[in-house]
C-alpha cells in the first residue's frame, strides 16, 4: 500500500485530491492477490464492481473508507453463510448497520470468514480454512470474528464488522494487533445478523486505532425500529482520559504463560504512568458468570436460531460446533430459569465492585495458541482464550480491547478495558490514551518514529507496530539528504535508509506516534544492519527511524528515484 488506510489519513487525501476512491480500492484488490489463499474471504466483491461504486459514493464521514462485514450478517445481494456453505442464503435487504455504513459514504470490500455460527473464539473452525494471524506465523487469529480481524491486521480494510457473544470482537483484536470495539448491548442493531445468543449478540467493530473504530461506532450507532433489542444509550465523544480507578483482578490467572504475565505487568505500569490508580478486585463473580455462557442455558438459546437446520443437517455442521450445542438439546426450562436467577445473583455481586472501581483492565487472553496446540484441545483451549472474555455480555457490560505489545515470547498480547453499559466513551476515552492517540483537547503521547518499509501499512511488519500501540500520523518526506537500496536476502523484503548528504533525494515515510517503552522494544528487536536513528524531514523536524548501516548497500540497487518503497515494489510487481 502506498500510505495509512486509516479514516483520517484517507479522507485527508481525499479532500486534498492526492487520491480516489477507486484509486485505493485497486490498491487494495492488488494486496489480496498478493497474499493469495489466506483464508480471511468468503465472498470477496468483484473487482469492477467495487471500482464503480467506488466512483459514485455518497458523502458522509466515511466517504470512500474501505471495510469489511463478519459473513453472519446480511448484505443485499451477497450469500450470508454464518461459515456453513449448506446454511447459506442470499437476502433481499442488509443488516441496517451495514445500511448506515452505505449511507456514511463507506466501501465494502467483501464478507470475512467466521467460526461457524459465531461459535468459537480461535477461527479454526470454519470449511472455508483457518486465518493466521498476520503478526506470528503459525498463531491463531482468534475467533469467531477471525476474517475481519485479520483483514484489517493485514492493511486490506481500514475497519471491519465482526460480532461479539463470548468475546469474538476482542479476542481477534489480541492475536491481529488491532482495536477491537465492542459496544454496550443494544447500542448497534443486531436486526439482519445470524444470531448466536440474541439477548447477549453484539455487532463490534475492528480497526487500526481508538479513532477510527470510535467513528464507525458513531455512524452506525442508535437504535433501529423493530429491533427488540435495541437500547437508547449515549453514544458521547471521545475526551482526554483524566485519571481513573482502574479494577484489577486480585488473582490473574495466564495458564502458565510466564511471557503473558510479565507483558500484562508492562500494561499495567503503563496505566499507572497515565495517572489511574490501580484497584485490586475480587473477579470471582466476573468467572463465575462467564462459565454460564457455554456451560448453562445461553447453549440453548444458541439452538433457537440454527436448531432446526442442524438437526436436519448434521454433517454440515463443523464436529467441534455440534459438540459445543449438543448439551442444549438436554435442557429444559427449569435450567434456563436456575441460570437466569444465578446470572441475576452473580450481577447483584458486581456490581458492588462498580462502586469502587470506573473501568476494569484484564488481558485480552491470558495466553496463546498455534494452529497445531489448538487442534489439540480445541475445546479446552477454547476455553482459556475466553478466560477473560465470557462474562461480558452477561454481565451487561461494555468492552475494548487494544494492542498491549509483544510478549518477550514474540508473542502478541492485549488489554481490554470494561465498563457498565452506557460506558463506551468513557472506555474508548482511556483506551486511545493508552495507545497513544490525540484526541480532542490533547496532543499526541510519544515519540514520533519515521518507517521507510516492512514496517509500512500493508506491508508484512506492519502488525508489529500495532502490537506495540503504535498509532499513524500520516506521510512525510525526509530531506534530500538520503539515498534509499533494496537489501538483498532475507525472510521479508526490505529496504535500506542511507543518510548520504550530498547527492542524496527525499524519500517517503509514514510517521507513527508510539510510547518510549514500545520504542525501546523495537530497538532490541531490529537487527543488523538495520537499527534506529535521526532521521531529519523536509520540514524541519528530527524524528526517530529506522536507518541501515553503509556497509550493507554494496552491490544492492539504489531505488532512490521510486521515492518511496511501495512506489519500488509496485514498479517491480508490473515487470513481473
Amino acid at each position: 500500500m502506498t500510505g495509512s488506510l486509516s479514516v483520517a489519513e484517507l479522507s485527508r487525501r481525499y479532500g486534498a485530491g492526492t487520491a480516489r476512491p477507486e484509486d485505493i480500492a485497486g490498491e487494495i484488490y492488488d494486496r489480496i492477490e498478493a497474499r493469495g489463499d489466506d483464508h480471511v474471504w468468503i465472498t470477496l466483491r468483484p473487482r469492477a464492481e467495487v471500482l464503480a461504486e467506488a466512483a459514485a459514493l455518497p458523502d458522509g464521514p466515511l466517504y470512500g473508507i474501505p471495510y469489511a462485514v463478519k459473513d453472519n450478517i446480511d448484505v443485499a445481494g451477497l450469500p450470508t453463510t454464518a461459515g456453513c456453505p449448506e446454511f447459506a442464503y442470499t437476502p433481499g435487504k442488509s443488516a441496517p448497520i451495514v445500511e448506515r455504513l452505505r449511507a456514511a459514504g463507506a466501501l465494502l470490500i467483501g464478507k470475512t470468514n467466521l467460526d461457524q455460527f459465531a461459535t468459537g473464539l480461535s477461527g479454526t473452525r470454519s470449511p472455508y480454512g483457518a486465518c493466521e494471524s498476520p503478526l506470528v506465523p503459525g498463531l491463531i487469529s482468534g475467533g469467531s470474528s477471525s476474517g475481519s480481524a485479520v483483514a484489517v491486521g493485514a492493511g486490506l480494510v481500514s475497519f471491519a464488522l465482526g460480532t461479539d457473544t463470548a468475546g469474538s470482537g476482542r479476542v481477534p483484536a489480541a492475536f491481529t494487533g488491532t482495536v477491537g470495539l465492542k459496544p454496550s448491548r443494544g447500542l448497534v442493531s443486531t436486526l439482519g445478523m445470524v444470531p448466536a445468543c440474541a439477548s447477549l449478540d453484539c455487532a463490534s467493530v475492528f480497526a487500526g486505532s481508538v479513532a477510527d473504530a470510535w467513528t464507525v461506532l458513531s455512524a452506525v450507532a442508535g437504535p433501529v425500529p423493530g429491533d427488540p433489542w435495541s437500547r437508547g444509550l449515549p453514544v458521547g465523544a471521545l475526551t482526554p482520559s483524566g485519571p481513573l480507578r482502574i479494577g484489577v483482578p486480585r488473582r490473574l490467572e495466564f495458564f502458565g504463560d510466564g511471557a503473558a504475565a510479565v507483558a500484562f505487568k508492562q500494561v499495567l505500569a503503563r496505566l499507572r504512568d497515565l495517572g489511574h490508580t490501580l484497584v485490586q478486585v475480587d473477579f470471582t463473580p466476573f468467572l463465575q458468570a462467564g462459565k454460564l455462557l457455554y456451560g448453562g442455558a445461553w447453549v440453548a438459546e444458541r439452538l433457537t436460531a440454527i436448531g432446526p437446520f442442524t438437526a436436519r443437517n448434521p454433517q454440515a455442521v463443523h464436529p467441534v460446533t455440534r459438540r459445543v450445542l449438543r448439551p442444549g438439546t438436554s435442557m429444559s426450562a427449569a435450567d434456563a430459569f436456575a441460570d437466569a436467577h444465578r446470572l441475576q445473583e452473580l450481577r447483584a455481586e458486581t456490581r458492588t465492585v462498580w462502586k469502587r472501581i470506573d473501568a476494569l483492565a484484564v488481558p485480552t487472553v491470558p495466553t496463546t495458541f498455534t494452529h497445531k496446540e489448538m487442534h489439540e484441545d480445541p475445546i479446552g483451549r477454547n476455553r482459556t482464550l475466553g478466560h477473560y472474555s465470557t462474562f461480558a455480555n452477561l454481565l451487561d457490560l461494555a468492552g475494548i480491547a487494544v494492542p498491549g505489545g509483544m510478549t518477550p515470547a514474540g508473542r502478541p498480547h492485549g488489554l481490554t478495558l470494561l465498563a457498565p453499559a452506557g460506558k463506551d466513551a468513557l472506555l474508548a476515552s482511556a483506551a486511545a490514551a493508552f495507545g497513544g492517540e490525540a484526541v480532542a483537547g490533547a496532543e499526541p503521547d510519544g515519540p514520533l518514529l519515521a518507517v521507510v518499509g516492512a514496517h509500512r501499512a500493508g506491508q508484512p511488519l506492519h502488525g508489529r507496530l500495532t502490537a506495540l500501540g503504535a498509532r499513524p500520523r500520516g506521510t512525510a518526506r525526509t530531506a534530500p539528504v538520503y539515498r534509499l537500496f533494496a537489501l538483498p536476502g532475507g525472510d521479508v523484503p526490505r529496504p535500506g535508509l542511507v543518510r548520504t548528504g550530498d547527492g542524496g533525494t527525499d524519500v517517503e515515510v509514514e510517521l507513527y506516534t508510539l510510547s518510549a517503552a514500545a520504542l525501546g522494544h523495537l530497538l532490541t528487536e531490529t537487527a543488523p544492519p538495520l537499527g534506529l536513528g535521526t532521521v531529519d524531514l523536509a520540514d524541519g523536524r528530527s524524528v526517530h527511524g529506522f536507518l541501515c548501516e553503509a556497509y550493507a548497500t554494496g552491490g544492492a540497487p539504489d531505488i532512490s528515484g521510486h521515492g518511496s518503497w511501495p512506489a519500488y515494489l509496485e514498479g517491480a510487481h508490473a515487470q513481473q
